[in-house]
């Protein structure tokens, strides 16, 4: 009988101790990110999960908010920081697309003690005003000076960018960028601004590219903020007359992106790997909870790399899997 009870008090004993491991080793880690049919979040939400699949073998859980449509976007995503907040989530990724509307949200994620990491928007500025453990994700204001001087090495000066979601902040300083960096090279760039409800909408796109191409006939250069725009652009130059004159380059990709490429219809796209960004917060943030480890260069870059025809082939076999 005593060596009964010896054995389980150590059976008890290892179920405690498996009990109150699994209990520790479980982050609930909520990811704000964007719409549900958003090509290029569908890949930044295919890193979380599957960064996600450790957080479940260690018992956490990975839960993906995104709004419904970006009409009113600081606002929406301020509201889905605060759901999470509410779910009792261990950890938030989320982006700081629009400050003044998202920034009080971030605020009191810190406040209630919540680890956070800042990603795809924002950058490390965000990061430091807020209080938040990294930022993980391109530098949109470099991204668009290195589209400006792909242009020009092409010998493309004068460029417009086309705005679909005005006031999101990454999106600005992409155009921003575009401006300075045309003008450095002695070249000029414009931006289109856009009501949020044509990110997507392939007529609105395509007929606000060729208005503006008719009415500024010297413009040899359209930059898009999102890959759903790009197709858009490219048949928006086609209705005005503009084919082969004028030149596309915009952010993000995806087969038919790469296929135009390869063909000439567009120029170049500009890769930020967004898979990458969805992976690493969350496996940032799962190694904190977990363990308490922490990543000390802050700032982690995914971008802004350049996909052309000298690495376009390299690239497919990503867009195949789901991860560029």
């Amino acid at each position: 009988m005593k060596t009964l009870s010896r054995i389980l008090a150590t059976v008890s004993t290892t179920a405690i101790i498996a009990l109150v491991s699994t209990s520790v080793m479980a982050a609930n880690i909520f990811v704000i990110g964007g719409k549900p049919d958003d090509p290029f979040w569908s890949i930044v939400k295919r890193g979380a999960e599957d960064a996600g699949k450790v957080v479940e073998a260690q018992g956490g859980s990975v839960t993906w908010l995104g709004p419904q449509n970006y009409d009113n976007l600081g606002v929406d995503a301020a509201e889905l920081i605060r759901q999470a907040i509410d779910q009792g989530a261990d950890a938030i990724v989320g982006p700081n697309w629009v400050p003044e509307a998202m920034d009080p949200a971030f605020k009191a994620v810190v406040a209630a003690g919540i680890p956070l990491i800042i990603y795809n928007a924002g950058g490390l500025e965000a990061a430091d005003r807020l209080g938040a453990m990294n930022y993980v994700g391109s530098d949109d204001f470099k991204a668009g000076e290195r589209a400006a001087k792909y242009f020009a090495d092409k010998g493309i000066k004068n460029v417009v960018c086309i705005n679909t979601l005005p006031g999101a902040a990454n999106i600005e300083a992409n155009c921003n960028g575009l401006g300075k960096g045309a003008k450095d090279i002695g070249g000029t760039a414009a931006t289109l601004p856009l009501p949020a409800t044509s990110f997507g909408s392939a007529t609105a796109v395509a007929q606000a590219v060729k208005a503006y191409l008719l009415k500024n006939p010297k413009v040899d250069g359209v930059y898009t903020i999102g890959n759903v725009d790009a197709n858009s652009a490219i048949n928006g130059i086609m209705q005005a007359g503009k084919s082969g004159k004028v030149q596309v380059g915009g952010v993000n990709m995806d087969a038919t992106i790469l296929n135009n490429i390869v063909s000439g219809k567009q120029l170049f796209a500009i890769d930020q790997q967004g898979y990458h960004q969805g992976y690493m917060a969350v496996s940032i943030l799962n190694g904190y909870v977990n363990y308490g480890l922490s990543i000390p260069t802050r700032e982690i870059l995914t971008g802004p790399g350049i996909v052309d025809k000298s690495n376009v082939a390299a690239t497919q076999s990503g867009v195949k899997k789901g991860t560029r």
